[in-house]
């Protein structure tokens, strides 16, 4: 049985700056569970395909992980009998009290031991290829990962296959060549039959070769296939490594890049630079003649450059990006083959093996995130093999697998710090001290634990890095980069525990870790539009984003503002200076003034914020009207307040609830769900946003109706139900955040019931 390993970390090729607190990953134990858990476990598989077959979600519910920690945490979660309204039945406090603790009560009981909530933060299926090909030119693929973590996988690519034999960018997503093709290797490289699947293979296969075969694949999968030696080099764009060697002085230089974007061509421009290719083994050259719907050594690839299957296009390469390639192309990469100019590619690829290698150690291997870290596997494997750097790499492997009842994946690499910050505070909104126990002092601890304590080794700045002395990452403190509304969220946390009993709370943080903390926010404001930006200072320069190189992904040449940094980091500032008000004063006001603009002048005309990391209108407009509730702008004093709270208002579905298709996030246009269905993610976003723009001293029915949807929603043992996936990124990919669920409705009914009653 499979079973999920808490802060554990015992290898010679680990190593952690805080004892792996944070550390999350599953191993497999043949002697583990009893007869009945594992039929347990496997019923739940069965009912996610079967659900999967009649058009079900595709998120999963995380349930193995639910199932484990609720074991071993022993919370008694079905004593109290929950409530049910019907309909013509009102909202009243007891049951409203019901619902809250018993949400509580899930949270404490799905709670790891070092203090934070494990969960998936997946769905994206281009994460795992990747490392599957890096694991199979390896050689090292039956060495990391056992028949169990095989199985598994293959179970994951076959819940999510469309009906139509293809699959997505993302697990709801239409069928796409990058999915499609992807996703088809990765099957055959983990053994499946060119007719395996019980047809599904084949089905596969048809999808590929109707839409152009994988030559039309993105060029993100055109590398990955080049990797594996199923493409040419000759057929992708010049990644050149030379530009890491330009001149901090030249308009474009690599560190001006979004750390995303030049974490992610750093070693593609190595594996492009060195034509790197794994070995030609059967399998490989029969996957040449499976996904191409000519002779492999008929296609002519330089026509493949720019060929993108229609199903993927999303961001359309500007007329300066094409005529940088076809001269690069053209000119440059025929000339860079001689002397004396191949002395310059190999100085840059020297230079970009010193990047990685700086990455690699101040990650502790972890790297920024799934899709580099397989892409310096592929690098350090074809640098040395048998070299110390790949086999630190191998050994965090199972750091970014995780499984549930739809199979394993391979996710972002963890929402830890996040989901904790977000669920300490959905907690202590319910002022239902009684039932806190430990898990409050639990979740300070991971919180304390976690923030990043030393800045970059060496010269940061050097090696495209920023000061990162005082933040907190996405995960845990070993990751290492700096996230924004991370340590905005976190540094909330802080000072909300700070203001409750030693007995409850644990003990006070110092002054001076919350000091170091806004150092890092007030970093990352930009002076023009004062904004915030999420990893690194925004850069202004916009225009660079004709440059984009990606035709799957919008915005991600240069960091930028959003909307939901802003809101989280104005209201850390602002409980900050209540608890501090002589620290920086004078720049904490003028920052949170100049935030509080930036958000009023990207209000939309309709009222609403655009989300950039979550779906989407719904999802700004929460995180806006709490910024400006905590900054004292009302309904009575405040323009923005008022149209933001008429636009959610304007959006509710007739039974009292919110859901928001993620159409809205690539059109930029609000679009409800298909037949006006409520999501209750969404709709918690929404009731959040109501109350903090000061819907309860209005009009309570919009809130009554919601929370009535939410308490006949949650199930006999405190959850949610899983629904539609409420994460996304770069606008065209969603993400889930498989505690969302538990987390935001517990947070509206709190808010709610504290409120209103």
């Amino acid at each position: 049985m499979w079973e999920l390993k808490i802060a554990e970390g015992d290898d010679p090729y680990l190593y952690s700056t805080n004892n792996f607190v944070g550390r999350q990953f599953w191993e497999f134990n043949p002697d583990g569970g009893t007869p009945e858990e594992k039929e347990e476990i496997e019923k739940v598989r069965q009912n996610f395909k079967d659900n999967r077959k009649k058009g079900g979600f595709h998120a999963c519910g995380d349930l193995l992980m639910r199932m484990q920690l609720m074991k071993e945490n022993a919370i008694d979660l079905t004593s109290i009998l929950p409530t049910r309204l019907s309909e013509g039945e009102q909202v009243n406090f007891e049951v409203v009290t019901i619902a809250v603790k018993k949400a509580v009560r899930l949270q404490r009981a799905i709670q790891a031991k070092d203090g934070h909530w494990p969960a998936e933060n997946a769905g994206p299926l281009f994460f795992t290829p990747p490392l599957l090909i890096a694991l199979y030119i390896s050689d090292t693929i039956d060495t990391i990962l056992t028949e169990e973590h095989q199985k598994e996988m293959k179970r994951y690519f076959y819940n999510h296959q469309n009906e139509d034999g293809g699959w997505g960018f993302y697990i709801e997503g239409h069928s796409t060549m990058i999915g499609s093709a992807l996703s088809y290797v990765a099957l055959r490289i983990l053994g499946e039959g060119e007719d395996g699947g019980d047809g599904a293979i084949a089905k596969a296969r048809k999808w590929i070769l109707d839409h152009g075969g994988a030559s039309s694949i993105p060029s993100w999968g055109k590398v990955y296939l080049s990797v594996l030696g199923v493409y040419e080099w000759e057929g992708c764009n010049p990644l050149p490594p030379e530009f890491w060697l330009f001149p901090s002085a030249f308009p474009f230089h690599p560190a001006e890049m979004w750390c995303y974007c030049r974490t992610t061509y750093m070693p593609m421009s190595y594996l492009y630079g060195k034509r790197i290719q794994g070995p030609i083994t059967h399998l490989v050259s029969s996957l040449r003649k499976e996904i191409h719907p000519i002779p492999f050594e008929d296609i002519n690839w330089n026509k493949q450059r720019n060929n993108c299957c229609k199903e993927d296009y999303y961001y359309p390469h500007s007329f300066l990006q094409d005529a940088l390639w076809h001269s690069l192309h053209y000119i440059t990469e025929p000339i860079v083959k001689y002397w004396p100019f191949s002395k310059l590619r190999g100085r840059s690829l020297d230079r970009v093996v010193e990047l990685m290698r700086y990455e690699s150690e101040e990650t502790r291997y972890m790297t920024i995130g799934c899709v580099e870290k397989s892409l310096q596997m592929m690098c350090w494997w074809a640098e040395n093999p048998n070299g110390d750097e790949f086999k630190y790499h191998l050994a965090r492997v199972p750091d970014y697998l995780w499984i549930a009842e739809d199979g394993m994946t391979m996710h972002s690499f963890g929402s830890q710090l996040w989901d904790c910050a977000l669920a300490t505070q959905a907690i202590t909104a319910s002022n239902m001290t009684e039932e806190y126990d430990d898990c409050l002092k639990k979740a300070h601890f991971y919180i304390r634990e976690s923030q990043v304590k030393e800045n970059p080794s060496g010269d940061f700045t050097q090696m495209c890095r920023q000061f990162t002395k005082g933040s907190w990452t996405f995960s845990d403190q070993d990751h290492g980069w700096t996230v924004s509304d991370c340590t905005a969220e976190a540094l909330k946390c802080l000072l909300l525990l700070s203001n409750m009993p030693q007995e409850i709370a644990g003990e006070k943080d110092d002054n001076a870790r919350l000091y170091e903390a806004v150092n890092v926010l007030l970093y990352m404001q930009s002076p023009v539009s004062g904004g915030f930006a999420v990893w690194e200072p925004p850069i202004p320069k916009p225009f660079l984003q004709l440059l984009n190189p990606s035709e799957v992904f919008a915005d991600i040449v240069v960091e930028k503002e959003h909307v939901e940094t802003t809101s989280s980091i104005i209201g850390a500032l602002i409980e900050f200076k209540r608890a501090h008000p002589r620290h920086r004063k004078e720049e904490i006001e003028h920052s949170i003034s100049n935030g509080v603009r930036y958000l009023e002048e990207t209000q939309w005309h309709n009222g609403s914020w655009y989300g950039y990391w979550g779906v989407c209108f719904i999802y700004g407009t929460f995180f806006a009207l709490r910024a400006l509730s905590s900054a004292g702008k009302t309904y009575d004093n405040n323009e923005a307040v008022r149209k933001g709270l008429k636009f959610l208002l304007s959006i509710q579905n007739e039974e009292g609830g919110w859901g928001e298709s993620l159409l809205s996030c690539p059109t930029e246009v609000y679009t409800p769900l298909d037949g006006n269905r409520t999501n209750l993610v969404q709709t918690s976003w929404a009731m959040l946003g109501l109350m903090f723009g000061g819907q309860v001293e209005r009009d309570l029915m919009p809130l009554h109706k919601a929370a009535k949807l939410l308490i006949n929603a949650q199930m006999d043992n405190g959850d949610f139900p899983q629904q539609e996936i409420t994460g996304v990124y770069m606008k065209n990919c969603l993400l889930l955040y498989a505690q969302y669920r538990n987390i935001f409705p517990l947070w509206a009914l709190a808010e709610y019931r504290k409120r209103v009653w």
